[in-house]
């Protein structure tokens, strides 16, 4: 009845998204300017920590509403100047994150390669704090990088790329699903259960920009019922998108039982303007040589990958990023 007056609340709304950014932009800001501010008198005026400290509780004698002064602050401040000032491209990227973000990113990345991934993906996801630690701590930065799609790291079908030029690009070659709590032994049906009641966390695993269609998502074929165990929609890439579960390793057989789902969807599902399907198997491990094979001669778009029930050892992974590394300058 009162629907008339959406657009007025609309537009509360937006002046108050707008008015937080600004009051973001305006704090990064000024964290920026102190942090410059800081790094000159170190370098020019020799400043340590004694006389960070006084400025410290200067700042809080003289204005002790103000919060976010400490010494260590302030010393933070600096290193986020000292981080990207000479980076033309990162330096105002950063002004649209927190300062949350900005310090986690910071502190937990190393290179400014890995910086800039998450920069980047904070700003194109929207994360909040708990969301980025997650992807952090659970290795997103080096997952992606060894999901490249070169034809000895990441498996796809030829098909796949055609979708979009950058499809391989919204999928993993390596999922971590520490979320789900499973027990040592669990069954496919355990898997997908646990996959929907956690559903929020496998979103932000997999991407935001997919859309839960459903389980076990009924095709019929003739006069036979058919279930696809995860139907979603990529909104980005404007195709839906099989997730097909496994508990063990990789076996060829199951690309011809996924291709048959993904022709079902285009001929019956799919809606004119939408792009063709696409399909994911993912499996408990999978060797690469296998799915090579198996997937080279495949019309369907169709990608392999695996996944972990607990985080991967980041160590693991930053050693085999910079086997990836080393093996690229090689064959330069």
């Amino acid at each position: 009845m009162l629907s008339r007056f959406n657009d007025v609340l609309e537009m509360i709304r937006t002046a108050r998204i707008n008015a937080l950014k600004s009051v973001n932009l305006q704090l990064i800001e000024l964290y920026w300017q102190v942090g410059e501010y800081v790094s000159n008198r170190v370098e020019y005026e020799g400043w340590g920590k004694s006389t960070v400290l006084e400025l410290s509780e200067y700042i809080r004698n003289h204005e002790p509403e103000i919060r976010g002064f400490s010494p260590q602050n302030i010393w933070r401040m600096r290193q986020f100047y000292d981080t990207y000032n000479q980076n033309r491209i990162l330096s105002p990227l950063v002004r649209e994150l927190s300062w949350t973000n900005n310090l986690l990113i910071l502190s937990k990345s190393s290179t400014i390669e890995e910086k800039e991934f998450y920069i980047r993906l904070t700003i194109n996801e929207k994360y909040s704090k708990r969301e980025l630690e997650r992807q952090i701590d659970s290795g997103c930065f080096e997952r992606t990088m060894l999901s490249t799609p070169t034809t000895e790291l990441k498996k796809v079908s030829k098909a796949f790329s055609k979708i979009n030029v950058k499809a391989c690009n919204y999928f993993k070659d390596t999922y971590v699903l520490d979320f789900l709590n499973l027990p040592t032994r669990f069954s496919e049906l355990d898997l997908k259960k646990a996959i929907v009641k956690n559903l929020k966390e496998f979103l932000l695993e997999i991407g935001k920009d997919f859309s839960f269609v459903g389980e076990e998502y009924r095709i019929q074929v003739g006069k036979q019922d058919f279930f696809i165990d995860l139907l979603f929609f990529h909104r980005e890439l404007c195709c839906l998108v099989a997730f097909e579960l496994k508990i063990d390793e990789f076996k060829p057989e199951y690309i011809g039982k996924l291709n048959f789902y993904l022709e079902a969807l285009d001929r019956d599902v799919k809606k004119k303007h939408e792009k063709p399907s696409v399909g994911v198997l993912l499996c408990k491990n999978k060797d690469n040589d296998v799915v090579e094979y198996a997937l080279s001669r495949s019309l369907s778009p169709a990608m392999v990958s695996e996944y972990y029930t607990m985080l991967i050892d980041k160590k693991i992974l930053q050693s085999k990023l910079k086997e990836f590394y080393d093996f690229a300058d090689e064959n330069n």
